[in-house]
């Protein structure tokens, strides 16, 4: 397994819309391990392909609570099943250390296929609802800050700016402490 870079907003490649994938194969699979341990490492619930530069419909997402419960959505397709919305904080690995409300129906149906290619038909709210609608997004090269004021949207392309220069910092401090080694 492999970590996959993220791509951070507003990298244009994240409004790619995401193809349909034609058949699960071994490429696939080897995919969402990587995307699954990409997901974990970055602390995240969720990943939609899109974010990490593959433009196909595929969505890895975990909720529980010690990481225990890995979830694969293929081709999803996500119907709202009441008009209601409810505003949910939201964040996105792609846009880091941004959170804000947005609102999407309570209560959606989730039609898709699992990592062995068998259908998903399931009703759901809560969490679940909000983060497959997140992801689904994603697919369709939506971002959660697009939801936002064109302020708060400026606001968030700083933010991610500043941690990006931070990281970089932190992770070029970090390569100058590894001890030096020779080839002899």
């Amino acid at each position: 397994m492999a970590l996959l870079p993220i791509l951070n907003y507003p990298d244009p490649r994240l409004r790619t819309i995401a193809e349909p994938v034609k058949e699960v194969t071994a490429e696939t699979k080897t995919l969402i391990a990587d995307m699954i341990e990409t997901m974990y490492d970055a602390q995240g619930i969720g990943l939609a392909a899109s974010q990490v530069d593959r433009h196909i419909q595929l969505i890895v997402m975990d909720l529980s609570e010690d990481k225990s419960h890995p979830r694969v959505f293929i081709n999803p397709k996500v119907t709202p099943l009441v008009e209601e919305k409810q505003p949910y904080e939201e964040g996105c690995l792609s846009v880091p250390d941004v959170y804000d409300k947005v609102e999407r129906p309570t209560k959606v149906r989730i039609e898709a296929l699992d990592e062995n290619g068998d259908k998903i038909d399931e009703d759901v709210e809560g969490l679940l609802a909000v983060c497959i609608q997140h992801e689904m997004d994603h697919l369709n090269g939506v971002i959660f800050v697009d939801y936002l004021s064109r302020l708060k949207q400026t606001r968030a392309r700083d933010k991610v700016r500043k941690v990006i220069k931070i990281r970089e910092k932190q992770g070029a401090h970090a390569a100058e402490q590894q001890p030096q080694t020779t080839n002899a």
